[in-house]
């Protein structure tokens, strides 16, 4: 049977693809060239993809044998579920494999926010020795305002309390005894409003969605604290980006860590380029050596069970 893949896989998942007996094609750009990619389908038992590959109806009519298909990440909002389901066709995410990294990822976001190590750097490099000027401040006794008490959440808020930090969060669809509050000391807020105005970071962890496009946008901001800083390592298009820039430049906030923007890669003239506070990173908040490789292992096994008629704990749909 044949695999197609068409974004980055870390080797050794295609490794274990290859030594399970699969033919396996690998092109970590063919999402970017659509025509050859639909060429390609028609012959592949499998398809796996990460965030920028469409799976929409073109790409799911075109794939007449693909039994699977794998998703190297969590995300799905690339992918058209219904019409997978409609057609048969299972896919399957990489279910809490990056989970540590993206909150690792947070922890980072808040203490480069707090301690400005980088540029104190490049500050001493010039000759000057500004201590008062790069008085940082704790996380100890801040309040990190969680926005969505999935997994994700859940290992943040674990390390946010090692730290000292209050943890407050948002989940309509998160009970008072669920894990996540029982077992991570989560306080959670009835109103999102409640944790717009209590938060001195902000860090969002929902699909994106109907209900969630724009969820953050300029009616928003003025309820928040001036010294908020907001992260994203969710998925661009939940913060509204013009009304977050002007948020930005007006100090209605202090500023923000996106590692996701409703298009990626970011335009050359973006307004979010010129905001020096608002930090941008490259859709990496998940991507380290040991989450690529947990992410390419789990999707080769998880995709050779479906092909082989076993059931798997990582189907969406």
């Amino acid at each position: 049977m044949k695999v197609l893949i068409t974004e980055l896989m870390w080797e050794d998942g295609i490794e274990e693809l290859k030594r399970k007996g699969y033919e396996v094609d690998y092109d970590k750009e063919l999402s970017r060239k659509r025509v050859e990619l639909l060429k390609l389908l028609p012959g592949y038992d499998a398809v796996i993809v990460r965030n920028e590959t469409k799976v929409d109806t073109e790409f799911l009519e075109a794939a007449k044998k693909a039994r699977v298909i794998g998703r190297l990440g969590v995300g799905l909002d690339n992918i058209n579920l219904q019409e997978a389901r409609e057609k048969n066709i299972p896919v399957i995410s990489a279910r809490n494999a990056n989970a540590t990294s993206v909150a690792e990822y947070v922890m980072a976001a808040m203490l480069n926010a707090s301690r400005r190590l980088e540029e104190a750097d490049a500050d001493v490099r010039q000759g000057n020795w500004n201590r008062k000027f790069f008085t940082g401040y704790e996380l100890n006794n801040r309040t990190l305002g969680l926005i969505g008490m999935g997994e994700i959440a859940h290992r943040v808020a674990k390390r946010a309390k090692a730290f000292g930090m209050n943890v407050i969060g948002y989940d309509p669809f998160v009970g008072p005894f669920d894990h996540v509050v029982q077992e991570s000391g989560i306080h959670p807020v009835r109103k999102l409003e409640d944790l717009f105005k209590e938060a001195d970071f902000i860090s969002i962890h929902v699909p994106l969605i109907k209900a969630t496009k724009h969820l953050i946008n300029r009616n928003n901001f003025p309820l928040m604290k001036p010294e908020v800083y907001i992260i994203n390592s969710s998925r661009g298009g939940i913060i509204h980006e013009d009304d977050l820039v002007v948020a930005v430049e007006k100090k209605l906030i202090a500023g923000a860590y996106l590692d996701v923007l409703e298009k990626e890669p970011v335009e050359k003239h973006s307004p979010l380029a010129r905001v020096e506070s608002i930090q941008l990173s490259p859709h990496i908040a998940g991507l380290t050596v040991e989450s690529q490789s947990r992410t390419a292992m789990l999707i080769s096994e998880e995709v050779d069970k479906i092909l082989n008629g076993e059931q798997s704990i990582c189907k969406v749909n």
